[in-house]
């Protein structure tokens, strides 16, 4: 039996161990959210979570975006990347109407429009002559390989030169990944003969994203790297776009590991801090159907014996992937058609398609003859959210600080400080609610603004500002403090300091 002395002592180290825990917590760095849309994709601002659950939400289809059912086109059609370029929405995609070696000749990339990403046209361009006519959507033919997945981004840098805002690369790992330049996004040439990036392995087998980071300040390229076997991704890093950085290879944390055979990483347009990737899941030799199903569908004989759907990454620089769901983002769907080889795979681009609605895009029908690609929508930052069930849960973030656009170099708000609010993309039921307390970095509630000082919030809206008998926050503005979120049979998207 241990004597008192040492029952002393072992009280005394207790107490140091949890003085210790204490000090580290009050002296963490605040995480800043200052005027960032944050987004429940990970948990990145969640200390604990009790008696819910982060819910991955499922998009909703919208039918069919475009046909590709042109010549040039065909069974083989995909890397589609959709952007929105001002009022105007692009895309692009390879057209290769028969199966063939990556690379060929016989690759071409086409292009489309539209006003609102929902509605599209192929514009007749009349740049190369394919199939015999120039009354075609062409843009690239004759730049083999970099027709074979070709995937522009717009170049957002301040300083970028007119002649070079749309950007794209494209290429082998024999060629390595060849970059172009375009002033209208339209017309392109490449920028110069040589590769900009060159890798070993196994790698550039897909569709290889690249975007310029307004957090990062730099060009940031994902692509097809896969030491293992396993289809995998990794990073590299540029401040000119013809300089790269040495690849780093990507890791999931403790997920298992899965082929992804496109990662489409892509800053989200209303949380720029955060990248997401609706990736491509390839099950190889996972085989659904039969031979006389696959002669039914008319697919292409050797697409058949493996399947593959979508999922969701995020990551916010570095070189992790949050797999927060492991589960599909979107699946196959009914239809044998679209339970074959590399069919769903999704387009790179996460475009708003109204005030309340964004939208994303996924091939569907891969070698057949109606291959095609499908829209799908969310509401706006739905891809996930913290999910309470009937019975209410609670959430604590990690210590926050937010800014006024006049709070001081010391981190105190000027008295004339703009009234600052803090903004929920929210949904409840009839019986649910939401309620906020907001506390010290310790964990104390804030006079004012405790849970029972907050006006229970009943709805669904993408901004709803919270308000407490507390007033205003721009006396909080610089301090570091901490989210109580309580819900009932509600869901919590995204949350907001302005």
């Amino acid at each position: 039996m241990p004597t008192h002395r040492q029952c002393a002592l072992g009280l005394l180290i207790w107490a140091a161990a949890i003085s210790t825990v204490a000090g580290n917590v009050s002296a963490a760095e605040p995480l800043d959210v200052s005027a960032r849309r944050e987004l429940f994709v990970d948990r990145y601002l969640i200390d604990s979570l009790t008696g819910g659950e982060l819910r991955l939400h499922e998009p909703r289809s919208a039918g069919t975006a475009i046909k590709f059912d042109q010549p040039w086109e065909g069974a083989f059609c995909g890397y589609v990347t959709v952007l929105k370029d001002g009022d105007t929405y692009r895309m692009y995609y390879r057209g290769l109407p028969s199966a063939g070696k990556d690379g060929s000749s016989a690759e071409v990339t086409c292009y489309a429009e539209s006003r609102d990403a929902i509605n599209w046209t192929k514009p007749n361009l009349r740049i190369h002559e394919v199939a015999g006519t120039l009354d075609n959507n062409v843009i690239l033919k004759d730049q083999a390989p970099a027709t074979h997945n070709f995937s522009p981004f717009v170049d957002g840098r301040p300083d970028c030169p007119s002649d070079q805002r749309y950007k794209a690369l494209g290429g082998t790992s024999d060629s390595g990944l060849l970059a172009f330049v375009s002033a209208d996004g339209v017309h392109w040439h490449k920028l110069q003969d040589a590769p900009v990036f060159r890798d070993t392995g196994w790698v550039f087998d897909s569709q290889n994203v690249s975007f310029w980071s307004p957090v990062e300040k730099r060009y940031v390229l994902y692509y097809r790297r896969s030491p293992s076997g396993v289809r995998a991704i990794a990073r590299v890093t540029s401040s000119d776009f013809l300089s790269w950085s040495p690849p780093v290879q990507m890791t999931f944390g403790e997920t298992p590991a899965e082929h992804l055979y496109t990662n489409q990483t892509h800053p989200y347009y209303r949380a720029p801090q955060i990248y997401l990737g609706v990736a491509a899941r390839f099950m190889p030799g996972r085989k659904v159907i039969t031979e006389d199903q696959a002669r039914q569908i008319g697919v292409d004989p050797g697409y058949f014996g493996d399947c593959s759907d979508a999922v969701l990454l995020s990551t916010r620089g570095g070189s992790r992937y949050e797999r927060t769901f492991m589960e599909s983002f979107v699946r196959p769907g009914p239809g044998l058609e679209n339970w074959v080889s590399r069919t769903n795979y999704p387009a790179l681009g996460i475009v708003p398609t109204g005030d309340d609605q964004m939208s994303l895009y996924v091939q569907r029908n891969y070698g057949q003859p109606t291959a095609r690609l499908d829209r799908f929508t969310l509401r706006p930052d739905g891809f996930a959210s913290v999910h309470a069930p009937y019975a209410g849960c609670e959430l604590v973030t990690k210590p926050l600080r937010f800014q006024s656009a006049t709070t001081g170099a010391d981190g105190v708000a000027a008295t004339d400080a703009p009234s600052m609010q803090l903004l929920l993309n929210v949904a409840t039921s009839a019986a649910g609610s939401v309620r906020v307390e907001i506390q010290d970095a310790e964990g104390k509630p804030l006079p004012g603004f405790a849970l029972d000082d907050c006006i229970e919030i009943i709805g669904d809206e993408l901004d709803r500002v919270v308000a407490w008998k507390g007033g205003g926050l721009s006396a909080l503005a610089g301090k570091p403090i901490r989210l109580r979120i309580a819900l009932k049979d509600a869901d919590v998207y995204a949350i907001k300091f302005p």
